[in-house]
């Protein structure tokens, strides 16, 4: 295999999971059989024998890589790992507790390539986590991701994603937005595909997911919500609460002004006084961090020559004789 040109590079983040990589490498080497590929292990700090067992795969087959981080980062760090160091044209991303099913890669590439799409990703339309700590946590998750991404899919959290490598390579993900991967991809002009996957009851190991898990998935979709909609332009979401702000205060004071004026109102000991004029200074502060922030973002696409937009493809004509 030549290792620099791969057609589909498969990346895996392991965390404890020493009883999962032989199964793992030897499944994935029968469905890619027919495909250049290479399949990427990111030990993400595991505490077991995670990493001797990846080194044993990657002794035994030129296609295996192996990557040991310092410490647990998370899913999303290692995910993040694997992709920078993939080389193939096509990216798939699955979990390593063999409950999704490597058979299913080609199937999703053949959707991805047949709709020209930039990413697949699986639903696990039959899920065989039966416990309450899994299934209902990432059903309510998905219902609001849907609801404020507008990214209409079944299963986010689906552990079985394949994309071009130029949408995976471009994803920035921290904390644990990998996620929110589909609603990223589109939000940087990606077509985006779903297709049904086979999922399979854990079988080695012990989940790491959990209700403390669901918690901090939530709490990044404020993050992921604010970079969608608003980090090319602050202004039109600090710039319109804090003028919802200044004028709601505005209108308080006023009102207070004319009651003293008209009917002689005593208004030192009017909480209310204090309540529009907190408004309107918080109104202005509100804008005063839009600005800065808009400001901000210029300074960030001038400084980086980075672009904010993406280019898919050229077309010329060809000149005239």
């Amino acid at each position: 295999m030549d290792r620099a040109l791969p057609l589909i590079s498969v990346v895996v983040p392991l965390f404890r999971e020493e009883g999962n990589v032989a199964p793992l490498v030897t499944e994935v080497a029968a469905a890619l059989k027919d495909m250049a590929h290479e399949l990427i292990l990111v030990d993400d700090g595991s505490d077991d024998a995670t990493f001797a067992e990846i080194e044993t795969a990657a002794a035994a087959s030129e296609h295996v890589i192996g990557i040991q981080l310092r410490r647990n980062y998370g899913q999303t760090a290692a995910m993040s790992a694997g992709f920078e160091e993939a080389q193939g044209r096509f990216v798939v991303y699955m979990d390593g507790d063999l409950q999704t099913d490597p058979a299913d890669i080609p199937r999703l590439l053949e959707r991805l390539e047949r709709d020209e799409l930039d990413l697949v990703n699986g639903w696990r339309k039959d899920r065989q986590d039966g416990t309450m700590s899994r299934t209902l946590p990432s059903r309510m998750a998905n219902a609001l991701i849907r609801r404020f991404t507008r990214v209409h899919l079944h299963d986010y959290g689906c552990p079985m994603k394949v994309m071009r490598a130029d949408v995976a390579k471009n994803l920035r993900l921290y904390g644990e937005q990998h996620r929110f991967i589909p609603a990223i991809a589109a939000w940087q002009g990606a077509r985006i595909g779903e297709e049904v996957v086979v999922h399979r009851p854990r079988r080695v190991g012990v989940s790491k997911y959990g209700i403390s898990r669901t918690i901090r998935v939530l709490i990044d979709l404020v993050l992921v919500m604010f970079f969608l909609r608003f980090t090319d332009r602050p202004l039109q979401l600090f710039g319109l609460v804090g003028a919802v702000f200044f004028f709601v205060g505005l209108g308080i004071d006023a009102w207070l002004s004319l009651d003293k004026i008209l009917f002689g109102a005593e208004l030192a000991g009017r909480p209310l006084l204090q309540f529009g004029s907190l408004m309107i200074v918080t109104g202005i502060l509100l804008l005063g961090i839009g600005l800065i922030m808009e400001m901000q973002a210029r300074i960030f696409y001038e400084a980086t020559a980075r672009r904010p937009y993406g280019v898919r493809r050229v077309t010329r004509g060809e000149p005239s004789p």
